[in-house]
């Protein structure tokens, strides 16, 4: 069973070619980052997409979440969606439908040339009909199926044990189990009075998972869903668990993600990355958000842009994008470019740390030289968000310098002057 760590562990397979001068890294470096389970490409072999490297010494990447309820049915705007993340700059899709005729819109995603992920625990719960009465083979097909399909990774909540639930009744929260996936689980061990089956049976799953040469996303079901519930034990709890399902992930040669950490004040961001980072190994840690206040719906996703920059910043690696319509309704394709944007904002402040000096030539020195000519072409091509930024600069008339000064331009002044003494 030849996984992309194992191929990685003898030699540099295509893969790593083709990726690794995308992150400007050499492709023997980057197979050794792979081997060593510090890096990940979620790339399944049933079919061809544009694969991404996701951790240590890549470029911060950005998923975006689309997907049906069983409110808002509509797969035709959720295929636009999908299409305005990537033509946004998102990096992977990942299908939460929970509507309709689940595979049927699965395979639309999957026909975009993306990295693209599922949560199977949904789909075994609209086929169950309740989360209570989810079983394991239901579960364990359901992933077999979405792997067949051809999805690159898996978010699927292994930690969310007895354990973890223990945790949750002796320290109670507030917002007690905000991850669907995460309550999904808790209902199916309340019920049954037994674990967890990706628990119980979390060496069969590897197995699965190293056949189909499918990613993992251990998730994280036990996040806060407020603020203040940021030093409850359930969220360690989980940690550890994921911390040992990491290295045994590893030991098979699964490729393997952590998501985590939920909604978090700013100042408890750095210790809580370096903990998972350090619990896991070191693997790729994916994050939604964190969302740094729980006052400002509409802007939520502003929030999670700070919380995720300053999360890259302690080595944070994967972002989910956060819409404007978090926590309260379906996000519409207006939403979703906005949060995709956003997020990309975030993950481009991030890099900071990461790229070093070469984060600079990547726009931001060129784009000062820009600023300072009042090369008004110059600063749109190298915005992220070009055409945007025209529309805004242009809605004024056709001047040379912005609006908000006029003729009380600073820059112009000052480069004036100096060109004169010059």
């Amino acid at each position: 069973m030849q996984t992309l760590i194992l191929e990685c562990l003898s030699g540099v397979p295509d893969i790593v070619e083709e990726v690794a001068p995308l992150e400007h890294l050499n492709p023997r470096q980057l197979a050794k980052a792979i081997a060593r389970g510090r890096v990940v490409i979620p790339a399944n072999p049933r079919r061809e997409h544009r694969p991404c490297a996701i951790g240590e010494g890549c470029g911060v990447k950005v998923n975006v979440n689309i997907g049906t309820s069983g409110t808002r049915c509509d797969p035709d705007l959720e295929e636009r969606k999908a299409r305005a993340a990537l033509d946004n700059g998102a990096d992977a899709l990942m299908d939460l439908s929970t509507g309709g005729d689940l595979a049927a819109i699965r395979k639309r995603i999957l026909g975009l040339d993306a990295t693209v992920g599922t949560v199977p625990i949904y789909e075994a719960v609209r086929r169950a009909g309740s989360a209570a009465d989810v079983d394991a083979d239901l579960l364990f097909s359901v992933i077999r199926e979405h792997c067949r399909q051809g999805v690159d990774f898996l978010t699927l909540h292994c930690g969310v044990n007895r354990t973890a639930l223990d945790a949750l009744r002796s320290d109670p929260r507030i917002m007690g189990v905000v991850s669907r996936g995460g309550a999904f689980h808790v209902a199916m061990m309340a019920q049954t009075g037994e674990e967890n089956p990706l628990y119980a049976e979390y060496d069969y799953l590897l197995e699965l998972l190293a056949e189909e040469q499918v990613c993992v996303s251990l998730g994280d079901g036990m996040r806060p869903g407020a603020v203040v519930d940021a030093g409850r034990m359930a969220k360690a709890t989980e940690y550890l668990t994921l911390g040992a399902l990491a290295q045994r992930a590893q030991g098979m040669g699964v490729q393997r993600m952590i998501e985590g950490p939920g909604h978090i004040p700013i100042h408890q961001i750095g210790y809580n990355v370096a903990m998972i980072k350090e619990l896991c190994e070191g693997a790729p840690l994916y994050l939604l958000g964190p969302l740094v206040t729980d006052v400002a719906p509409g802007y939520d996703h502003v929030a999670a842009a700070i919380g995720g920059a300053v999360a890259c910043m302690h080595g944070a690696d994967f972002l989910c994008m956060v819409s404007p319509s978090e926590h309260l309704a379906l996000p519409d394709v207006n939403d979703i470019v906005e949060g995709t944007r956003v997020a990309r904002v975030a993950a481009h402040v991030g890099n900071t740390v990461r790229l070093g000096e070469r984060w600079f030539t990547e726009g931001e020195r060129q784009m000062a030289e820009a600023r300072r000519r009042l090369d008004w072409e110059a600063q749109f091509s190298h915005a992220m968000f070009g055409e945007t930024a025209r529309t805004v600069h242009e809605r004024d008339g056709d001047i040379d310098t912005c609006s908000m000064c006029g003729d009380l331009c600073a820059v112009k002044m000052v480069r004036d002057i100096l060109r004169e003494r010059k």
